[in-house]
């Protein structure tokens, strides 16, 4: 549940509200309008700061009535990420006393507080929400009501609400631990989202996959008992719509590594595995609500890599839905398995445009780091538009390589493709030529998550986990 939002055009002469955020334009002095300016002058001389480190390094302070004031400056020949830091900072100088309500006043141009306004409420949004926690006593307050002063405008307010409910959906459902995310419990959590928002919803289980021949999904899925695996389809129409965008997310609720068992420091965390999925419910979420012109067909690739007597291991040769023959290298490359029969469903349906997410190799994880995820096409336009839109939106991407003698990595001696390379240079780049192999020509994207998770949180959103990816669909959507 998102906090109220109330909004006011002037500033309020005193700060009736317990904790209060007052953000302004980057500058060498102090305006004279500035919402408890003694006290700020006064912190200032303490901490012997100028009044344009606040751009660096908000300050908080306790005015006469008891309540917390922060300040903090935003910079605006800076980039979207450096703005969403700045009014981060800012922000958890106050949302980390879990106030009920929290009031925001912010200053400059027109121009200025509208852009503020904007990065204020969503970074309140999104880091004033509880993420679940298995505690015994939960003492945190979700933030109920935030009071806007200094901009107005409603209209800019819609489309950021929706965008907060699809990150904090993907977020929600990537924290969950395993026991409480099954495939088959991730199911049912997702068929009442569809009956909630009225999506045409769809199901192609075990045995359905196996009458189709998708053998690629199968074989990773076969490892799970009980064998709750799936491929479920979610479809958003807009009578308007011109264009199709099919978004296909990798699910997988545990990834042990299969029979290449990852040892105990990578499989930490791997519950998160599915975040692609979230990210896709997330876009999906927040397009209909916002009821974006544009007609959305989502594919989940639900499932768990497990080890057992049933479990694919290396050296198999398996025959994907489109008649492709992969030998298994390592079953820690489960993602592009259960992807790869999921995205030629998906492509089967001709759409416009197809974006697939996936937290998929840790090779890009050891290019990037947590800070940035990366891209790849099938169209050199697409991706440049991506990476363009990456910067608009603040969630980062970083293009890479598709070319085609990469594929020599990828050459088997006894099946039509190996699945990766034995010794896993430039993975995250086979792993993108192996998945171009089920899209049919089809334009699309890959993204690889490598920043679903930053210690300490990412741009505009504080928790470990990011719910990178939803901002920026949005915005390829838009």
């Amino acid at each position: 549940m998102l906090a109220q939002l109330t909004l006011s055009q002037t500033l309020p002469a005193t700060a009736s509200a317990t904790h209060l955020l007052v953000l302004l334009p980057k500058a060498k002095a102090l305006p004279k309008d500035l919402p408890h300016a003694a006290l700020l002058k006064t912190v200032l001389a303490r901490r012997d700061m100028k009044a344009d480190e606040l751009a660096k390094s908000p300050v908080a302070a306790n005015a006469a009535n008891g309540a917390l004031v922060a300040w903090g400056m935003l910079d605006f020949e800076k980039d979207t990420f450096a703005q969403q830091v700045q009014v981060r900072k800012a922000l958890q100088l106050l949302l980390g006393e879990n106030p009920k309500n929290i009031a925001i006043a912010v200053l400059g141009n027109d121009a200025q507080r509208r852009r503020t306004a904007e990065l204020a409420v969503y970074g309140a949004w999104v880091n004033g929400a509880l993420l679940p926690v298995h505690k015994k006593k939960d003492e945190r307050k979700p933030l109920q009501k935030i009071e806007l002063s200094g901009c107005a405008d409603k209209k800019i307010f819609a489309p950021l609400k929706a965008q907060a409910e699809g990150n904090l959906l993907c977020r929600e459902l990537t924290v969950l631990p395993p026991n409480e995310l099954t495939p088959a419990l991730y199911r049912g959590r997702i068929k009442k989202l569809a009956q909630q928002h009225g999506w045409k919803h769809e199901e192609f289980d075990m045995r359905k996959l196996r009458k189709m021949g998708a053998g690629a999904f199968i074989a990773v899925a076969q490892g799970s008992d009980p064998e709750d695996a799936a491929i479920v389809h979610l479809s958003y129409k807009h009578p308007k719509a011109k264009q199709t965008v099919a978004l296909v997310g990798k699910g997988i609720c545990f990834d042990t590594g299969g029979h290449n068992l990852k040892p105990s420091r990578y499989m930490h965390n791997m519950h998160e595995d599915m975040n692609g999925s979230a990210v896709a419910l997330g876009i999906l979420l927040a397009a209909a609500q916002e009821k974006v012109p544009v007609n959305i067909d989502c594919w989940l690739a639900l499932a768990q890599n497990h080890i057992s007597p049933k479990a694919y291991k290396q050296n198999d040769i398996v025959k994907a839905l489109n008649g492709t023959t992969i030998e298994i290298i390592h079953t820690d490359a489960e993602g592009r398995m259960v992807l790869a029969d999921t995205l030629t469903l998906a492509a089967r349906a001709k759409p416009d445009l197809m974006i697939d997410f996936a937290t998929l190799t840790g090779s890009m994880a050891t290019a990037l780091g947590a800070r940035y995820s990366g891209v790849l096409g099938n169209r050199d336009e697409l991706v440049q538009r991506a990476v363009n839109v990456s910067k608009q939106c603040g969630e980062r991407l970083c293009a890479f390589p598709l070319d085609e003698d990469y594929e020599a990595g990828l050459e088997s001696k006894v099946a039509d493709i190996k699945q990766c390379a034995q010794a896993g240079e430039a993975d995250h780049i086979l792993a993108a030529r192996f998945l171009q192999r089920f899209i049919n020509d089809v334009p699309w994207l890959h993204v690889d998550l490598s920043s679903s998770r930053c210690e300490d949180g990412l741009g505009i959103v504080a928790s470990d986990v990011t719910g990178f990816g939803v901002a920026w669909g949005l915005a390829m959507l838009a």
